[in-house]
């Protein structure tokens, strides 16, 4: 699953890790602090590795964490203008123009 919070872009995978735990993926070291504090974070690099950092988390508190996000920390009328990171926000702005040549009608186009 990938997770685009306001404070860091998250891979969240059932891979290599204990059948009661999730591997959260980051690009950015600071987008799994953000969300997992205190989880311990392994820099992975490698040919074979796409996410540069990794930790393995609690299945429970994933869930946890994302229930909490969605309870107090979604609170935006418009999620790419509560981005404060501009690196974020332009990545974001990347997905949300690809995202929106799925679409049946462009956004915008009035029909």
């Amino acid at each position: 699953m990938w997770f685009c919070g306001k404070d860091g872009f998250l891979s969240i995978v059932e891979k290599d890790c204990a059948a009661d735990e999730l591997l959260v993926r980051a690009r950015v070291k600071a987008h799994i602090e953000a969300y997992f504090p205190a989880a311990t974070i392994e820099r992975t690099p490698g040919a074979h590795r796409d996410y540069l950092y990794r930790a393995k988390v609690k299945r429970t508190e994933v869930a946890e964490r994302m229930a909490a996000y969605v309870m107090d920390e979604l609170n935006a009328d418009n999620f790419k203008n509560s981005v404060t990171d501009m690196k974020l926000h332009t990545a974001y702005m990347g997905v949300w123009h690809v995202m929106a040549r799925m679409q049946e009608v462009p956004p915008y186009s009035g029909g």
